[in-house]
């Protein structure tokens, strides 16, 4: 079933009760140095404890990355910066980014392919990122890897899931014979049903990782389609291509308040249910997303996600 039924005159309005309210606890927000240069104190604007995740587009100075990396974690924020694998050209750069972290007090990493077709040097997924063993050598705690809801033709051209959830099973069987706490942040997405389906299989398949689902923050719509098709979201893109056809709301912010409520009811319903928290993209605005999070969230309750 769509989450947005746009042929209606008058959409139910989404049910906002304890429940979102709960499942937003611990949420975690993405940035890029650029971005978060703009936020004059991050302390002011999210709850205590709140990750970030800092993003490292393809250009970016290893020396931008770890300063705003540096800049949050004084600011009291545990900070979770990207390794691109595709970026990084070989050992000898990996273990300067993982010791330039260490030494401004990071302890955890999303591991990931990255958004560049071709590889800079012998890197090309997280598998082998995670194979060097260089992130538990130097002491990182937290070690977490990308999930993708609706597959992704990057890894099974075919538009299928082999590739992908091979993958899994290998990440899966790293964090068993590990001591890493590992998790699944996913892209972003905007219907319910495919991330319950997609979560449920990963249960049957034996797949323990815990999910941190991927949600776009409040944007205008132009901006949500234009990143969404950039970032090769799949089936769940037709919330917002529906929506698009009513031109009245083509200036209005999109806000992600359907899919979570359909999320946080289920997992209400079904303690068990593998999503273990909400990873925030701010595609409006760093501000935007956080004023959203107060004001559907529990800022006191809001503890230390670590």
């Amino acid at each position: 079933m769509a989450v947005l039924n746009f042929k209606r005159k008058t959409p139910a309005a989404p049910v906002i009760d304890g429940t979102l309210s709960s499942f937003l606890n611990g949420f975690s927000i993405e940035v890029m140095p650029r971005t978060a240069a703009k936020i004059e104190s991050f302390a002011k604007i999210l709850p205590r404890g709140t990750r970030v995740y800092v993003a490292h587009i393809d250009g970016t100075p290893i020396d931008e990355m770890v300063t705003t990396a540096k800049r949050l974690t004084d600011e009291g924020f545990p900070v979770m910066p990207h390794f691109p694998a595709r970026i990084i050209k070989d050992k000898a750069t990996l273990e300067d980014w993982i010791k330039r972290y260490t030494d401004v007090g990071i302890s955890q990493a999303l591991l990931l392919a990255g958004g560049v077709d071709n590889p800079h040097g012998e890197f090309s997924d997280s598998m082998q990122l995670l194979g060097t063993g260089l992130f538990d050598k130097h002491g990182f705690t937290h070690l977490h890897v990308a999930g993708h809801p609706e597959g992704n033709k990057d890894i099974d051209p075919n538009g299928g899931d082999q590739a992908v959830m091979d993958a899994l099973r290998w990440k899966n069987g790293f964090q068993n014979r590990t001591d890493a706490s590992m998790a699944l942040a996913t892209q972003f997405v905007f219907e319910s049903a495919p991330v319950i389906e997609w979560a449920n299989r990963l249960q049957a398949e034996c797949i323990s990782l815990p999910i941190h689902i991927g949600i776009a923050g409040p944007a205008k719509l132009q901006t949500m389609i234009k990143f969404a098709m950039a970032c090769g979201v799949g089936p769940s893109l037709r919330v917002l291509t529906r929506r698009a056809k009513d031109v009245t709301k083509l200036v209005m912010p999109f806000e992600p308040t359907q899919v979570l409520s359909e999320l946080a009811r289920h997992k209400a319903a079904n303690p068990n249910f593998n999503i273990e928290s909400v990873h925030f993209f701010p595609l409006g605005g760093i501000n935007k997303t956080a004023e959203y999070t107060s004001e559907h969230g529990n800022p006191a309750s809001l503890a230390a996600h670590a």
